[in-house]
């Protein structure tokens, strides 16, 4: 699994999530988990969510720590869907490490109650993808400028490095477990 950290702001509009769009922008052909920074705003077109789209909602924010994962094993909703709660408990865990006590409900992380994150999973031909994204600033909801956190940049290769590796871990772990037998 590769951990890319962009060097350039990347605006976040929904299209990132499209598939093969780490080959496509940074020639990366396997597993990854492309991590930036920029603005988010998602039109309605691209929102993946269909409660979102059907309620009208506004996904914005200037300022967003961004992680898009793709895995190219068997595109499944379920298991992508499981490995967008892993990236949330380590996006957790990591924020818990720096002396911040956050909370996560399924996808989302909250502190003090007020809403922090953003994400969805969805699946195509090739790939399953998730998107997660933390407000760094913002005006409406939990950001990481109000919590008072100061490298908003290093909490993202942390967080990127940590998915990776534990991935590759549990690939290292699948690869070392003998198959179930009948026992007599």
């Amino acid at each position: 699994m590769k951990c890319i950290v962009a060097e350039e702001r990347i605006d976040y509009d929904g299209s990132q999530i499209g598939s093969l769009w780490a080959y496509t922008k940074f020639g990366v052909q396997d597993d990854s988990i492309v991590c930036f920074r920029g603005r988010c705003n998602i039109p309605i077109s691209h929102m993946i969510d269909l409660e979102d789209r059907i309620h009208g909602e506004r996904i914005e924010s200037p300022d967003m720590i961004h992680f898009i994962v793709e895995h190219f094993d068997m595109p499944s909703l379920r298991l992508a869907y499981t490995r967008q709660r892993l990236l949330a408990c380590i996006a957790g865990e990591a924020l818990k490490d720096m002396g911040f006590i956050v909370s996560r409900s399924g996808d989302d992380l909250f502190f003090k109650g007020q809403k922090l994150s953003i994400s969805i999973a969805s699946t195509g031909a090739a790939s399953s993808k998730i998107h997660f994204g933390i407000n760094v600033e913002c005006e409406d909801y939990m950001s990481l400028n109000k919590m008072g956190l100061k490298d908003p940049d290093g909490l993202m290769r942390q967080i990127g490095e940590r998915y990776a590796a534990e991935v590759e871990d549990i690939e290292e772990d699948m690869r070392k477990s003998r198959p179930l037998e009948v026992f007599r």
